[in-house]
């Protein structure tokens, strides 16, 4: 799994937007739009971070009649979103020339007229992740609903459900080798994500060995 401990290398997603001079030629104006519109690659688009998106304060655009999906500016959500804690903004930087070391996944957990926006924060050097966050579209505008800060953590959409991922260390654990990892569910009730029963599973020491799911008692 990106995010966590042992992950592989990790995968920049952040988006981009082009600002065009002021009388720039016509022609050219449509060469430039077509060439962002044969590059895009959905969900993920790597480029600087349009530094104008304000996290709570974000327009969205107008959903479309055939899709809920709207691309955003991760960096740019999580930069200037005041629930987003210091310690990960100051982490959130650059790893290699204006590629920055976020995970975006987009998918309806709420119900809302877009899509919901996943988030993870994660650092450079392993991938390890930071923080997680969830932002919903809330009358046209980007509203932080979840946030956990618990690194190692990762959150994905499983169908419809919001899977947050916390790994553990026992005593005299390496940072390399945690013990196991604890899955929890959330799911959207009254406004609110509402935590579900949490899975826990317990990684194998042997060589190649992965998470070994541990029943209920």
């Amino acid at each position: 799994m990106r995010g966590l401990t042992g992950a592989r290398p990790v995968r920049v997603r952040a988006s981009s937007q082009a600002v065009i001079a002021a009388g720039a030629a016509l022609a050219a104006l449509a060469l430039f739009v077509a060439a962002c519109g044969s590059g895009g690659t959905g969900a993920r688009d790597e480029g600087p971070a349009h530094a104008s998106a304000v996290a709570g304060a974000v327009d969205s655009p107008s959903p479309s009649r055939s899709e809920k999906y709207h691309r955003v500016d991760p960096v740019a959500l999580v930069m200037n979103d005041p629930k987003v804690s210091g310690a990960v903004k100051r982490l959130l930087q650059p790893c290699n020339g204006d590629e920055y070391p976020v995970d975006v996944s987009y998918g309806d957990l709420t119900g809302g007229p877009v899509d919901d926006v996943v988030i993870n924060v994660l650092t450079c050097a392993d991938a390890v992740g930071i923080g997680s966050y969830v932002y919903r579209d809330d009358a046209g505008t980007y509203r932080n609903v979840f946030k956990s800060e618990e690194s190692p953590v990762y959150a994905e959409i499983d169908r419809g459900t919001l899977s947050v991922t916390r790994q553990y260390y026992e005593k005299g654990d390496p940072i390399s080798n945690p013990s196991g990892e604890i899955v929890t569910p959330y799911r959207w009730n009254a406004g609110r994500f509402a935590e579900g029963k949490p899975t826990r599973n317990e990684y194998s020491k042997s060589a190649g060995g992965g998470p070994t799911p541990v029943p209920d008692s």
